[in-house]
């Protein structure tokens, strides 16, 4: 994919050489000619000094032919103005801002723009890492009401049915590690000893699957 990143600060650059890494075509505007130093060696996207908010440097950008753009300044109102603009006028088919303050997400939404707040990701890793004791959150789903787990295989499954620990709509088992290898469990695969086992279980089932895996 065709992918412009607005403003190369830490995040910016960062998204940027993993997205290169991952083979997409990427382009980045920073209005600073010295924020690209914080762009590898190995970076061979392209790199465009200019204001994101003036027309004419986007169009110079190609935000024409991108098929995503994320825009990722320090500056939330300009973040939102450039999402904006990508979205109304250029219809670049897919649009994120980073949006410093939570409270203006939501009004955002509304607008129809999707945004990514650093700070409620933030608080929702250090929630899961508080309250969810020998259980490892590896990734929210959505609002944070959906996570994935990784677990070592507690003694009390060994030698259990990966249905066994399974809650219809709740919990359910998604993967397992076995050996350095990942794969789909079908529901009467038996649990070794040494599994890393990844489950996918709702915020309200927490208590529930750690009774179920003796962790309680």
């Amino acid at each position: 994919m065709k992918i412009m990143i607005i403003g190369c600060g830490r995040m910016g650059a960062g998204l940027s050489l993993h997205l290169m890494m991952s083979d997409h075509t990427v382009t980045v505007i920073d209005n600073d000619p010295s924020a690209f130093e914080r762009l590898d060696r190995a970076f061979a996207g392209q790199t465009f000094s200019g204001d994101a908010l003036d027309r004419d440097t986007l169009i110079r950008a190609g935000i024409e032919r991108v098929d995503c753009l994320a825009a990722l300044t320090s500056d939330d109102n300009i973040n939102l103005v450039v999402a904006r603009v990508a979205k109304e006028v250029f219809r670049v088919p897919k649009v994120v801002a980073r949006m410093h303050d939570p409270r203006k997400s939501e009004i955002y939404h509304r607008l129809g723009i999707q945004t990514v707040s650093p700070v409620i990701l933030g608080m929702q890793r250090f929630a899961e890492i508080l309250t969810f004791s020998r259980l490892d959150i590896v990734h929210s789903l959505g609002s944070g009401g959906v996570g994935i787990v990784e677990s070592e295989i507690p003694p009390l499954l060994v030698g259990r049915m990966v249905n066994d620990l399974a809650v219809p709509g709740e919990i359910q088992v998604v993967a397992i590690t076995r050996g350095g290898k990942t794969f789909v469990p079908i529901i009467s695969t038996i649990f070794q000893q040494g599994d890393l086992i990844h489950i996918a279980v709702s915020a309200a089932s927490i208590d529930r699957l750690k009774a179920l895996m003796g962790l309680a």
